[in-house]
């Protein structure tokens, strides 16, 4: 198992409560053994003006699961932030929800890779982007 943090969906959910992921509506939906998955609705909060899934909230939900496996792959008292995003929009969403799926590249003593990929309902690739995290220890 990837995870150093031991945790439940419902905890997981709870850290995002009073944020832009409560705010987006991202909810995570699987804690796999070396994976994490989340949710998010297209609509008014996370479209753009003309009615397509808004890059910026694709890049939220990828930076949002890419930061909770983060934390999950550290110990007491580590906090992870975010050093780069990118992301490459390959397929619009016009309705439904997305779901984004987190798996690591490398994880390491002070910093993370990590790879986010966010599927349509039709399971069609919507965007794919790649997080870089810091892993900041307790001074």
């Amino acid at each position: 198992m990837l995870w150093k943090r031991k945790t439940t969906l419902a905890e997981l959910n709870k850290i995002g409560a009073d944020c832009m992921v409560a705010h987006l509506g991202i909810e995570i939906t699987r804690l796999g053994d070396d994976e994490l998955e989340a949710t998010m609705p297209v609509d008014h909060r996370t479209t753009q003006p003309f009615g397509l899934l808004h890059g910026g909230a694709s890049v939220v939900l990828a930076e949002s699961l890419g930061s909770m496996a983060g934390y999950l792959c550290t110990t007491d008292g580590q906090q992870v932030v975010g050093l780069e995003i990118n992301a490459n929009h390959l397929k619009a969403a016009r309705s439904g929800k997305v779901r984004g799926c987190c798996r690591a590249i490398h994880v390491g003593r002070s910093h993370q890779v990590w790879q986010i990929e966010v599927f349509d309902e039709q399971n069609n690739l919507c965007c794919t982007s790649r997080l870089t995290t810091a892993v900041l220890s307790p001074t």
